[in-house]
């Protein structure tokens, strides 16, 4: 019961972050200003919050898992899996350090707005996110079919 459990607060959080992350990307726009930057740091927040209960609930589902830390441990596929999470993380530094950036600016000035260029720079690391999240449940469902052991 315990694992059917962890499996799916684990299935649920990332879920969720990918649902965060597609509505931060529709936001992440040209002529970004006002409630929607406001709105956007919220769901960038969100996402990092998302981000770190994913890796909570996993380490819990490795550590009290059915399956046995073992089994992961010696799955390079469990490995390739983490490398994938690990280049998404890495790929949302940019964008997360240019909306804090933003939403300081919008706090001092209410009719700030990014420059479209900075906004573009942002946008491509949210590109680089969503191709490395496609290899994320690639690599789940390998695992759940037994490979890389």
């Amino acid at each position: 019961m315990t694992d059917l459990i962890l499996a799916i607060a684990h299935h649920l959080a990332v879920f969720t972050l990918v649902a965060i992350f597609a509505a931060e990307f529709a936001l992440l726009r040209p002529g970004l200003e006002g409630k929607r930057l406001r709105q956007l740091a919220s769901l960038d927040r969100a996402y990092g919050a998302t981000a770190m209960l994913v890796i909570v609930v996993g380490i819990v589902r490795v550590i009290f898992g059915s399956a046995g830390w073992e089994y992961y441990v010696g799955n390079w596929v469990f490995w390739a899996k983490m490398i994938a999470f690990l280049g998404v993380g890495l790929a949302s530094i940019q964008p997360t350090v240019s909306i804090m950036r933003w939403r300081k600016a919008a706090m001092a000035d209410a009719g700030f707005s990014p420059s479209p260029a900075e906004v573009s720079g942002s946008r491509r690391f949210l590109y680089l996110q969503g191709a490395l999240l496609v290899f994320i449940p690639s690599f789940a469902a390998a695992m759940a079919r037994g490979y890389g052991v």
